[in-house]
């Protein structure tokens, strides 16, 4: 098969490495000719393990390239994805919808024989349609069908989740799109992944229902973690306690600083807005965005507790700044809102992070970003685990402490226990619903 990627963001540079490694013909397109000329030099632009290695064997193959030429990757394409950014809209809280009707439109203009142009990017429920009235309109003479193939993919194992999905959804009109979408995934039917066809707008509800249904499980066990605090309850034990519960699984129940990422905050928000359009609220998501947004600036009370009450003239370590390891998106990341905090109340922050500094240089002006956690922590007040990247988890604490002014431990991840930094020699351990 011949695939058009249209976007070489996190969705669409991922989806169109492993396609090509499906054994399919994939030219990937952005309009951006720095973007394009780094692939074509074999840099990537995001950060995400194992993706350069599978992009560099696609691309020696053949099967892989890149363009700014929508036209030549459309013409005698079998299926064309949209794969462009869905931000939040100013104002109103709605996905907006400007990158992918564009994209829409210019793939009409360049269709010359039958296609399936599939929305993989997250939208809202009716926005296959709507590309459908666009592409029509732009170019009535053109033959396609629409077909909606929201993504699942978590960033840090997205390759993985990729070539081994717990599902494929595919949301399609008639027969002549499923047999294009079913060849297209052909290699996962084989091996006996499910793939669930249905239609239109079940499909685009499912990628909206999934991220948050997962977000208000974040939300509930960060809310259990504070009234843990309250009654002396363990919230790793309670967390452990109904995960082993089947109907309620162990995943998603990891106590922390709230959500953040791509996904999850644009998402919820979308779909609240989605509720709010069809006077239909969706009352259970606007209280998981609110009591997220309370979470984290719980976070920074843990914090100025730890540092006697008042950030003025503290040093702080912090240790992760990406809203998740094995990453370098910083998009609605705890650290985002913390930070600011910390350096607006007089504090001196130092920042360590294996691939945030790319973009938190830009977002988090003021502070001061060190390779090593030992340097960072030398004469600091306090150390903050933010993001639980596996440099963080076997630190020498004798060591970290050691170097501090005054040891103090805020683990905002629960990486550690009480017991073994304060056997290191720390003064403070502060952890998240414990």
């Amino acid at each position: 098969m011949r695939i058009a990627m249209i976007g070489t963001g996190y969705v669409g540079l991922v989806s169109g490495v492993c396609f090509s490694d499906f054994g399919h013909d994939v030219i990937c397109v952005d309009k951006s000719e720095q973007k394009i000329q780094m692939l074509q030099a074999g840099e990537v632009p995001i950060y995400e393990p194992g993706l350069d290695t599978l992009m560099a064997k696609n691309v020696a193959a053949g099967r892989l390239s890149f363009t700014t030429n929508l036209q030549d990757a459309v013409d005698g394409a079998d299926a064309v994805f949209i794969a462009v950014g869905t931000p939040t809209r100013r104002g109103d809280g709605h996905a907006d919808l400007t990158y992918v009707m564009a994209a829409a439109e210019e793939i009409a203009n360049a269709l010359t024989d039958y296609a399936v142009i599939v929305t993989k990017s997250t939208v809202p429920v009716g926005t296959n349609r709507k590309v459908q009235q666009v592409v029509t309109a732009a170019n009535p003479n053109a033959q396609f069908d629409v077909a909606s193939n929201p993504e699942f993919l978590r960033e840090g194992a997205a390759i993985d989740d990729f070539m081994r999905p717990d599902r494929v959804v595919v949301g399609v009109e008639n027969d002549r799109a499923a047999e294009v979408m079913a060849e297209i995934y052909r290699p996962l039917y084989l091996r006996d992944f499910p793939i669930l066809t249905t239609d239109l707008e079940s499909a685009e509800m499912i990628k909206y229902a999934a991220n948050a249904f997962l977000a208000t499980k974040i939300t509930f066990i960060n809310e259990i973690a504070g009234l843990c605090e309250k009654v002396g309850a363990d919230v790793k034990e309670v967390s452990r306690g109904i995960g082993l519960d089947g109907r309620i699984g162990n995943k998603f129940l990891h106590a922390g600083p709230g959500y953040g990422g791509s996904c999850f905050p644009k998402d919820t928000a979308a779909l609240a807005r989605i509720g709010q359009e069809h006077a239909h609220p969706m009352q259970i998501t606007e209280t998981v965005i609110r009591v997220n947004d309370g979470v984290k600036k719980r976070m920074i009370d843990k914090i100025r507790d730890a540092c006697d009450d008042s950030f003025n003239r503290k040093t702080v370590t912090v240790l992760g700044v990406t809203f998740k390891p094995n990453t370098d998106d910083m998009r609605d990341a705890p650290s985002l809102t913390i930070i600011p905090a910390l350096i607006g109340g007089g504090a001196k922050v130092r920042v360590v992070d294996p691939q945030g500094r790319a973009e938190g240089e830009a977002l988090l002006p003021g502070v001061d970003w060190f390779d090593d956690p030992y340097e960072a922590a030398k004469d600091a007040d306090v150390v903050v685990l933010l993001t639980e990247w596996n440099e963080f988890r076997a630190l020498n604490l004798s060591e970290l402490g050691g170097a501090m002014k005054t040891p103090r431990m805020v683990d905002l991840r629960n990486v550690y226990s009480q017991d073994s930094v304060e056997k290191a020699g720390f003064e403070t351990y502060v952890g998240v619903g414990r």
